[in-house]
C-alpha cells in the first residue's frame, strides 16, 4: 500500500507539472469552449490507453531499446507539436465569449469539427509523446511485484494515471469558465493564441533534443 501512495504522487505530480498537454488543452478550451476541453481531455486518455495496450503487449520495451523507432516516434511528435505551435502563432481568425457561449449550448457542424479536432489534436500528440514509453518502462514498472500478474499491476498503474491526468484536466477545463471574461479582450485573444504557439513550438524542439 505504501509503494502504491508513492506511485500514486509521483504520478500526480507528472500530470499537475506543465506540458503540450496543458497548453494544448488549455488553447482549445479558450479557443472552442469547455466542451472543446473535454474531447481534448478524452483524446489524452484514449492515447494514454494505447500506450496502455503497448505496454501489456510488451513492445514498449520493444520500441525503447530499439533507436530507430524511439527516434521516429520522438521526431514525429516533435514534428507534430511545433506544426500545431506555429498553427496557432499565425492564425489570424479571433474567438468570441458569444461564439463560444453558442458553440457550447447549441451543436453545430463546426462545433462538432472543432470537437473532433480537438480529440484528434491530444490523441497524436500523447500518441506521439516518447515520455509516456519511458514513464511504461521506467517508473511503472518500478512498482511491479515480479511474483505476482504483471500485466494486472501495469493495467491498475495506467488506470491510475490515466484517471489522475483526466481529474486534473477536467478540472483545468473547469477553471477555464473563470477566464471568460478575458476573451472580450482581442489583444488578450491575439496575444494567448502567439504565446500558446511559441510554448507549443519550444515543447516540440525540447522533444527532438
Amino acid at each position: 500500500m505504501e509503494s502504491l501512495l508513492t506511485y500514486i504522487s509521483i504520478a500526480a505530480m507528472m500530470v499537475i507539472i506543465p506540458g503540450a498537454d496543458t497548453m494544448l488543452l488549455v488553447k482549445n478550451t479558450l479557443r472552442y469552449g469547455p466542451k472543446a476541453g473535454r474531447y481534448t481531455v478524452l483524446g489524452m486518455a484514449t492515447g494514454l490507453s494505447f500506450w496502455t495496450l503497448i505496454a501489456i503487449l510488451g513492445l514498449s520495451v520493444v520500441i525503447a531499446q530499439s533507436v530507430i523507432l524511439f527516434s521516429i516516434i520522438k521526431y514525429l511528435g516533435a514534428a507534430y507539436l511545433i506544426y500545431l505551435g506555429i498553427k496557432s502563432f499565425f492564425t489570424k481568425s479571433v474567438f468570441s465569449l458569444e461564439e463560444i457561449q453558442v458553440q457550447a449550448n447549441t451543436p453545430t457542424k463546426s462545433s462538432n469539427r472543432h470537437n473532433q479536432d480537438s480529440f484528434r489534436q491530444a490523441l497524436l500528440s500523447n500518441i506521439l509523446n516518447p515520455k509516456t514509453v519511458l514513464v511504461y518502462i521506467t517508473i511503472m514498472p518500478q512498482f511491479i511485484n515480479l511474483s505476482e500478474n504483471v500485466n494486472q499491476q501495469l493495467i491498475v498503474l495506467a488506470l491510475i494515471l490515466t484517471l489522475l491526468a483526466v481529474i486534473w484536466f477536467l478540472f483545468l477545463v473547469y477553471l477555464m469558465d473563470f477566464a471568460k471574461k478575458w476573451l472580450k479582450n482581442s489583444k488578450f485573444q491575439k496575444g494567448f493564441q502567439k504565446s500558446t504557439g511559441l510554448i507549443l513550438v519550444g515543447f516540440g524542439i525540447k522533444t527532438a533534443l
